[in-house]
């Protein structure tokens, strides 16, 4: 599990494709500096077990679905990854709950400087557009944010969300060198995905559970 709380920049030193998969290998020196083999670092938001390390580099195996799904097989030498160790049971958790299990891809519409912050607004694939909400948590790139602004559900597609980021968030991430055309790793909140599978099953009552009807009458003068 992580938080969406990235610790460090890191960069693409490999990337080797086989037939159905690849093995990256990524220059990260704090998070490699108590990793061990087995252990899990998101990249980019893409939660990743460390096969092998060296004292600031670590190579991992990524399978074909994640590379689907995920902006990872597009990377190369020299890419920017954002980076993020598991989180310690004990620990604070300043952003929300991210498995690193990423649902889809968002492409950069627009990106809007301000004062004090930037606005940057992502398409929306429509089977994510209902597990979106204003002021709700999404990951971006592995990045927890907040949501600032969300298409009206009554306007249709295209969907899309945008959110407002600090200068701190976009110094110390590879959020702050986004432009239009570019992809984005997103993971919605795996709470609104729970419920949403709640509701497509029409929140189904655990076994050996009674239904209203099948509940026994409670006896007269006893209060059910």
């Amino acid at each position: 599990m992580f938080t969406g709380i990235i610790e460090e920049l890191g960069e693409i030193v490999a990337l080797e494709h086989t037939a159905d998969a690849a093995v990256i290998t990524v220059r990260a020196p704090l998070a490699v500096s108590d990793a061990r083999h087995g252990d899990s670092i998101a990249v980019s938001g893409v939660c990743l077990t460390v096969v092998d390390r060296t004292p600031d580099s670590f190579r991992a195996d990524v399978m074909a679905q994640t590379l689907r799904m995920s902006t990872l097989g597009e990377l190369a030498p020299g890419s920017r990854v954002n980076l993020e160790r598991a989180a310690r049971v004990g620990d604070r958790l300043g952003g929300h709950i991210v498995q690193g299990h990423v649902d889809g891809t968002a492409e950069v519409l627009s990106v809007t400087p301000g004062e004090a912050w930037s606005v940057l607004r992502f398409s929306l694939p429509d089977g994510l557009a209902a597990l979106v909400v204003d002021k709700g948590s999404i990951s971006v790139a592995g990045v927890s944010l907040t949501v600032s602004d969300v298409s009206p559900a009554e306007a249709g597609d295209p969907f899309w969300f945008e959110v407002s980021l600090i200068p701190e968030t976009l110094a110390a991430t590879t959020l702050g060198a986004l432009a239009p055309g570019d992809r984005v790793n997103l993971e919605t909140d795996v709470l609104a995905r729970h419920v949403q599978r709640l509701v497509a099953l029409g929140s189904p009552t655990a076994p050996g559970t009674p239904t209203a009807a099948e509940s026994p009458t409670a006896p007269e003068g006893i209060a059910s």
